[in-house]
């Protein structure tokens, strides 16, 4: 079993920056394939990004690329979200996920393959 505890959200004007941080617990994190997921106020929780077990493949979410860099330190058991530019819109409570499995392709967009979840850091946008 996985547990995943988010911190570095807050409230930043728009075009500053943030970098969340996703710390997990367990010996065999380094073998997990990690997510972001965002869910804002009355809309479905959405894809961020994600990263294989190695970090040699990312994976982002069109809103996310460009701006947004997901990146992992196995020998920390943690997992990175750099967000620069941010916009109003980028407004959400932010979940890292995890899960064992290896995902291919677009089913690492899929929440549902995910096992763990954290319980998630607010980031809010002021315009």
């Amino acid at each position: 079993q996985v547990q995943l505890a988010e911190s570095g959200g807050g409230l930043v004007q728009a075009g500053g920056s943030l970098r969340l941080s996703c710390a997990a617990s367990g010996r065999t994190f380094s073998s997990y394939t990690m997510g972001w997921f965002r869910q804002a106020p009355g809309k479905e929780r959405e894809f961020v990004a994600a990263i294989s077990w190695s970090g040699g493949s990312t994976y982002y979410a069109d809103s996310a690329k460009g701006r947004f860099t997901i990146s992992r330190d196995n020998a920390k058991n943690t997992v990175y979200l750099q967000m620069n530019s941010l916009k109003p819109e980028d407004t959400a409570v932010y979940n890292c996920a995890a899960t064992p499995d290896r995902l291919f392709g677009s089913t690492h967009y899929v929440g549902a393959r995910y096992d763990y979840w954290g319980q998630g850091t607010q980031v809010t946008v002021s315009s």
